[in-house]
């Protein structure tokens, strides 16, 4: 497991459209799912794609018991979701703050789907089929957006809540790394 190189907004990888995984169970694709999770957990993530680590594949990890970085975050699972598909189940929409290891520092409301439905296969090609909301219904559509080459900053609607993570919540223990 290697803890690998968060590529940084601006780089013009993080903006192409992932291409879907097309093998399971792969030694290849095991390491490089160990290293994502050893990457986001150095860096205390909520979670972490593919294309933020330079692979150009629809793969993303998510979950965590407790997050320092989102304090008040209840637990979401601990998930590898591969070639997602997400489906909204209502037109509700909630604002929320969000931060990027890939947009180091800073802090942003993003409006978001309330709730949803997302499907995609784990690492052995197991179909995951899940209905969430909150928090959890945000990672995932943060971390899929990644894999369309969205960067939570494109989503703000109101740049009045957009700034640094230390002057918006100078509590808080991440110093500013999102």
């Amino acid at each position: 497991m290697t803890v690998r190189e968060i590529l940084k907004m601006g780089d013009p990888r993080l903006l192409r459209v992932a291409e879907p995984v097309q093998e399971f169970n792969t030694p290849a694709l095991d390491a490089l799912i160990a290293d994502m999770f050893e990457t986001m957990h150095a860096v205390n993530g909520a979670g972490l794609a593919a294309p933020q680590i330079g692979e150009n594949l629809q793969l993303v990890i998510f979950g965590f018991q407790h997050n320092t970085r989102y304090p008040e975050a209840p637990e979401v699972p601990e998930t590898v979701l591969i070639n997602p598909t997400l489906r909204p189940l209502s037109d509700e929409m909630e604002e929320g703050w969000e931060g990027c290891l890939s947009v180091p520092g800073l802090r942003g409301s993003v409006p978001r789907y309330s709730r949803l439905l997302y499907e995609g296969f784990d690492q052995l090609g197991n179909p995951i089929i899940r209905q969430v909301e909150g928090f959890h219904a945000r990672v995932v559509q943060h971390e899929v957006d990644h894999l369309l080459g969205v960067l939570y900053p494109a989503r703000i609607k109101d740049f009045s809540r957009f700034g640094y993570t230390e002057i918006l919540f100078p509590d808080l223990e991440s110093g500013g790394d999102d």
